[in-house]
């Protein structure tokens, strides 16, 4: 195959915060630990999580030598695997808060509210004491749902049973100003209780998702590029990542038309927009990127070239996945829902909507959709190469 000549100048107009990793920081200054009165049971607006008090389990008849074994594994396999927890942490007023339950292993769920000093206000504190998981697990899976707001990004503090800060996760989130989650896997030896710091009055703060690790050997194959593949509840598509420079493999070239976090709304002027230049009409292409807090039934719509070509495509999650958000509108007995994370969103781009040149692309949201963000926006263009496999279709 002769040398393939393509060219992508992509420029990304409304280009707003840019969603930076983190990992987790470890500070050796310890925080003053929560005072002990906080424990009481929940007061007028705080988070109602009721913890089980435990029960004797009902006697068991005695078994045969091949019972007593099975039933000793059977206890072990389901000791072994905790149960996750779900967290309720909105501040409901106390006549519509619903008693939660949560498995044993959470052992209190507490909030410090934030005290006004000198006309300011401090932070709230969210207080989750744990125990001891059955079975051999060390690292907790810990997602945070909230409301992400540049002035009001909270923080996850480990600490071990004195109330010394142990580990400490830095800002979650990326200030987007919209309803979203962030996660974070916290290693669990020596560490006792997690606190959930926000500015403010800490009404940012929705829920929290919380499930043991398990480890196992990952493999992936050497010559494709590594992706960062953790198995999150209720989803299995990784995050994606925007590669700094084109690449090509087996007749495709992957360009990035901005790696940034952008804005985007339902009308025109709220859209992001871009512009990419080819020098070969490609045989397909595919957009790419991820959308943060969209109505799944009003998905972003994309146009190429001032022609109309659609609405993308979301891989969406399990639907008990808790970023699942109900909203319903004034006269409108349907029930609309939002995803408070992010998704990823494809959309085949036909041939016949490029031009060899300079093309105009923009994706806004869909009617109804409100407003959003997306970021590590993409665009693959696939190309004849010498091992492609193609057939002819007999004419009709």
């Amino acid at each position: 195959m002769g040398q393939m000549v393509f060219r992508v100048i992509a420029c990304a107009l409304l280009i707003g915060v840019t969603f930076v990793g983190r990992g987790q920081e470890a500070f050796d200054d310890a925080l003053l630990p929560l005072n002990e009165s906080s424990f009481a049971s929940p007061g007028k607006g705080e988070p109602t999580v009721e913890i089980p008090t435990y029960q004797a389990e009902p006697p068991v008849e005695p078994l045969t030598d091949q019972g007593a074994r099975a039933f000793e594994v059977q206890s072990k396999s389901k000791e072994a695997r905790p149960e996750s927890a779900w967290l309720d942490l909105r501040q409901n007023a106390g006549a519509n808060s619903t008693m939660q339950s949560a498995p044993d292993w959470v052992e209190a769920v507490t909030m410090t509210p934030a005290m006004e000093e000198n006309g300011e206000t401090s932070k709230t504190f969210f207080h989750i004491q744990l125990g001891h998981s059955a079975g051999d697990y060390n690292v907790l899976f810990f997602r945070l749902l909230f409301d992400d707001k540049a002035e009001g990004r909270p923080e996850l503090i480990a600490r071990d049973g004195s109330g010394a800060q142990v580990l400490r996760s830095g800002e979650l989130g990326s200030g987007i100003g919209l309803a979203s989650s962030d996660s974070a896997m916290i290693p669990m030896n020596g560490i006792s209780s997690i606190d959930v710091e926000v500015p403010g009055d800490g009404k940012t703060v929705r829920g929290a998702y919380l499930d043991w690790m398990s480890s196992s050997d990952v493999v992936h194959p050497l010559n494709v590029e590594h992706r960062d593949i953790i198995a999150e509840p209720f989803s299995v598509m990784p995050p994606l990542h925007s590669p700094a420079q084109d690449t090509e493999q087996f007749g495709t070239v992957t360009a990035t038309l901005a790696a940034d976090t952008i804005r985007i709304g339902s009308d025109i002027q709220e859209a992001a927009v871009f512009q990419f230049g080819i020098e070969t009409q490609p045989l397909l292409a595919l957009l790419t990127f991820e959308v943060a807090s969209p109505r799944i039934d009003a998905p972003p719509e994309v146009y190429v070239n001032g022609e109309a070509i659609g609405p993308v495509t979301f891989s969406l999650p399990e639907l008990a996945d808790p970023a699942y958000r109900g909203e319903m509108e004034p006269l409108v007995r349907q029930m609309h829902f939002r995803y408070t994370g992010w998704l990823r969103a494809q959309k085949i781009v036909p041939i016949t909507s490029l031009k060899v040149g300079t093309n105009d692309l923009i994706v806004r949201n869909g009617s109804g959709g409100g407003n959003s963000a997306i970021r590590a926006t993409q665009i693959q263009l696939k190309y004849l190469w010498d091992k492609s496999d193609y057939i002819l279709q007999p004419g009709h």
